[in-house]
């Protein structure tokens, strides 16, 4: 499909939909399995691009993988910490956790493999996580540009010695490199401390990291700066289920809230682990209706228009494209901000964000690390997505209140969420 054009809905609509598993929550899963003692059962898994290529690479480097996507569970068997094959070449794609998540376990491995990736991701920031690994003791030769996939990783050769190892990171950029040197630092068997050195010390996806370490057994201890992990077991889990993407769910409240019906999403729930659950409380404060109910949340749009605001997005940046989007109906300025990292993403977001509201005609102001959009009525417009997955599913919601609106490739989001414009046509 090389361009997805939007029908408008003329009334407004109660839709009901079922969303895939997360994504984030998945890549973790599979990493903790693939480290674990034994059998691991994950059930609700998202298959997707980023996904698929997850588990690839778990194959090629000699792990034990069955899956079934019609039930939406993968079968994993761990080694205990160690990697069944010490050499080999893998290929993460696009995937920003393969990416960081596997060069963590190569890196820490003892073993010699080679990882690519797709251009997109070779642009994306590894240099954080490299600086890491290497001050651990692993290899690195960069076979294209220095500091970016791909690369050729000598893992470090362990000689536990009781005492603690002691490293520092910078998560500014993004949070990936701190939630991959958690998972992976059982492999160190010494305790090991991350001290963060910059203004950003968590988050919510590594508020995921933590929580499902600790429910496959190991604890991350954090004390403000520092995260430490004694290293004195294993992984062990027999079975895991991956709770539904609200990243994914966040579209479809928004077309709730743009459009003035309701939008429920089965299975979501505020006690959810997720981060991105908090743009259902930024669409309360813009006007929305909230319900928790057996089913899972269901959101209804507001009586009159949707208010403006502004609103630091940091903590749920992924959400920050929908947020963008149902702004364009509020009745004054929507401001987001603390994105910059953002840029840095399959895309540089912000600047997606600015380029497809000026096709739109719709005033859009940015900064570094903010954008502020101003209510307007759309024009009909193709919409570029910079081959991100995220862009494409976001400005589709424009579509359906306003009408001549083309998403441009928009098969890309198949990175997370292959189904959503056949969701859409079913709606």
């Amino acid at each position: 499909m090389e361009k997805y054009q939007v029908q408008t809905w003329s009334e407004k609509k109660d839709i009901i939909v079922e969303v895939p598993g997360s994504k984030s929550i998945t890549n973790r899963a599979l990493l903790l399995a693939a480290l674990s003692d034994g059998r691991v059962d994950l059930d609700g898994v998202l298959f997707s691009d980023d996904s698929r290529v997850f588990i690839k690479a778990l194959q090629e480097l000699g792990f034990r993988v069955e899956t079934d996507e019609k039930h939406k569970r993968v079968t994993l068997w761990g080694e205990g910490g160690t990697i069944p094959h010490s050499s080999g070449r893998i290929y993460v794609g696009s995937a920003g956790t393969a990416a960081r998540f596997l060069t963590a376990m190569t890196g820490l491995s003892g073993g010699t493999y080679e990882i690519d990736a797709s251009e997109q991701m070779k642009r994306r920031p590894m240099k954080p996580l490299f600086d890491v690994l290497e001050a651990l003791g692993t290899e690195l030769e960069y076979m294209e540009e220095p500091w970016h996939l791909p690369v050729r990783v000598k893992g470090r050769i362990h000689s536990p010695d009781g005492n603690r190892i002691q490293v520092s990171l910078d998560i500014a950029k993004t949070s990936q490199p701190l939630s991959a040197l958690l998972m992976t630092g059982v492999m160190l068997k010494n305790p090991l401390r991350i001290t963060v050195t910059g203004e950003k010390k968590g988050g919510a996806y590594i508020d995921i990291t933590r929580k499902m370490m600790r429910e496959f057994g190991v604890e991350a201890v954090f004390d403000g700066e520092n995260y430490d992990l004694q290293n004195t077991g294993v992984y062990h889990r027999s079975a895991y289920q991956i709770e539904p993407d609200v990243s994914a769910a966040g579209y479809f409240y928004g077309i709730g809230a743009i459009t003035g019906g309701s939008a429920l999403v089965r299975h979501v729930n505020f006690d959810t682990m997720q981060g991105d659950i908090r743009l259902l409380k930024v669409l309360e404060q813009m006007g929305c209706m909230l319900e928790e109910t057996p089913d899972g949340i269901r959101l209804t749009g507001p009586k009159g228009k949707l208010k403006g605001l502004e609103v630091d997005m940091n903590n749920f940046s992924d959400q920050a494209l929908t947020l963008a989007v149902v702004a364009i109906y509020a009745d004054s300025p929507v401001t987001i901000t603390n994105i910059g990292h953002i840029r840095g993403q399959e895309c540089d977001r912000i600047h997606a964000i600015t380029e497809n509201m000026n096709r739109l005609h719709i005033r859009c102001e940015e900064g570094e690390d903010w954008v502020k959009i101003y209510p307007g009525e759309p024009e009909p417009a193709k919409i570029e997505t910079f081959e991100d997955h995220r862009v494409a599913m976001a400005f589709a919601m424009a579509g359906l209140r306003s009408g001549g609106i083309e998403i441009l490739n928009p098969m890309c989001c198949r990175k997370t969420f292959e189904d959503y414009f056949t969701i859409l046509n079913g709606l």
